[in-house]
């Protein structure tokens, strides 16, 4: 019995040590990451490519970037944040809540109107374009402009187009972009106004045209770690910047900036 415990000893010294597991950060707990909803489909099948190259565990969070980042302020615990706009990331960093060293532009995007995808509407958006008309006895699905960054961005753009003060008052305002969405694929609103990566990811719209990009500011999504974010937080984020994760933002139409 010695003798054959001394040969397996000796057959595990020879062999060296076993290869470490990819291990979670934080010791055992996921990388937690809080993006913005348009992000959802690309990031889940990114994440699903990262933890079958033996990445560490994943934890999403998607929401409205102005929810994520509150969440964030109040502090909950996320190691990498993902904002639709700037604005919410900057307002993380005057609060001295991300590392500014990691903040970088990942994506761009574009807006669009939609319909139902039965609907027969047919606009041209351009400066005065009938869009109030175009609604009849219904509502204008958007995010709410006052803290979403879809929202936002659509009222800068009917404003420029000068068709906000027929439309404003008719927005059936979402808490985020994909609840604006659904609103039109159930039918519930004639029109909204959603990232063209959410048009793309349901059958049940339509892209009625494609807004300017001089009627809004550029649609940028910044992202960076958390001031209280694991070490294994920083691979994931430079995953996100290789060529696999690059693939998967092209298929979902997202233009990617770096």
């Amino acid at each position: 019995m010695r003798a054959a415990l001394a040969l397996l000893a000796a057959a595990l010294l020879a062999a060296g040590p076993a290869p470490a597991a990819p291990a979670a950060a934080g010791g055992g707990r996921p990388v937690t990451v809080y993006a913005a909803a348009s992000l959802a489909e690309a990031l889940e099948e990114i994440g699903a490519l990262w933890r079958a190259g033996g990445g560490a565990p994943l934890r999403f969070s998607f929401a409205s970037s102005a929810q994520l980042a509150r969440q964030i302020e109040a502090g909950a615990e996320a190691d990498l944040f993902l904002s639709a706009d700037e604005q919410w990331m900057d307002y993380l960093a005057a609060r001295g809540l991300i590392d500014r060293a990691s903040r970088r532009d990942l994506l761009g995007n574009r807006l669009v109107l939609v319909a139902p995808a039965g609907s027969a509407v047919a606009l041209t958006i351009a400066p005065g374009f009938p869009l109030a008309a175009a609604l009849g006895d219904g509502r204008l699905a958007c995010a709410d402009p006052d803290s979403v960054p879809a929202g936002r961005y659509a009222e800068e753009a009917l404003t420029r187009l000068g068709v906000w003060p027929q439309v404003g008052a008719r927005l059936a305002r979402a808490e985020n972009v994909r609840a604006a969405l659904a609103l039109v694929a159930r039918g519930e609103a004639p029109l909204g106004i959603v990232y063209e990566t959410d048009a793309g990811i349901d059958r049940r719209v339509r892209t009625v045209g494609v807004f300017p990009a001089a009627a809004h500011a550029p649609i940028r999504y910044p992202l960076a770690l958390t001031r209280a974010a694991a070490p294994g937080a920083a691979a994931f984020l430079a995953y996100l910047e290789g060529p696999a994760a690059r693939a998967v933002f092209e298929k979902y139409r997202f233009s990617v900036l770096r």
